[in-house]
């Protein structure tokens, strides 16, 4: 299990997070450039390892009723990708309706992430995978899938 300075240090990384000292030496990282209602990204992260990062309108991930999940056995990358996650999914979305990305595994299959009014649908060639609310939930599922962005 990582230590609370290292864990500090892995979250201080994010530059987008502002760091807020709370009750009993914990630490809560905020994120003011969030759309959503929901500004705390890691919420009491605490001197004994515990702490807890915000996974609410992500997948594959198991949250308490407040959408936090538990990191306090979380490695180093696995910090890294939850918070990067829950950024991506408070951020906002590109503008530009008809944008398009395209996505690849490592079989060289390739699909497109594509905005479309107010959802993100995921293509195979021209049949639709996925819909997705946000960029960041269709971008977190292909990620899952082992695809990456071009």
């Amino acid at each position: 299990m990582l230590s609370f300075e290292e864990k500090l240090a892995i979250i201080e990384s994010f530059p987008e997070l502002e760091r807020r000292d709370v009750s009993l030496g914990r630490v809560n990282f905020h994120f003011p450039g969030s759309v959503k209602e929901k500004k705390n990204v890691v919420y009491h992260l605490h001197p004994n390892g515990n702490g807890f990062v915000y996974a609410g309108e992500l997948t594959g991930y198991e949250v308490d009723d407040r959408g936090m999940v538990n990191i306090r056995s979380f490695t180093e990358r696995a910090i890294r990708s939850v918070i990067e996650k829950s950024i991506s999914s408070l951020s906002p979305a590109p503008e530009t309706d008809g944008e398009e990305e395209f996505w690849i595994n490592r079989d060289s299959h390739t699909l497109s992430l594509v905005r479309e009014g107010e959802n993100w649908n995921v293509y195979a060639d021209t049949g639709l995978d996925g819909t997705f609310n946000t960029y960041g939930e269709a971008a977190n599922y292909l990620e899952e899938e082992g695809f990456s962005r071009i």
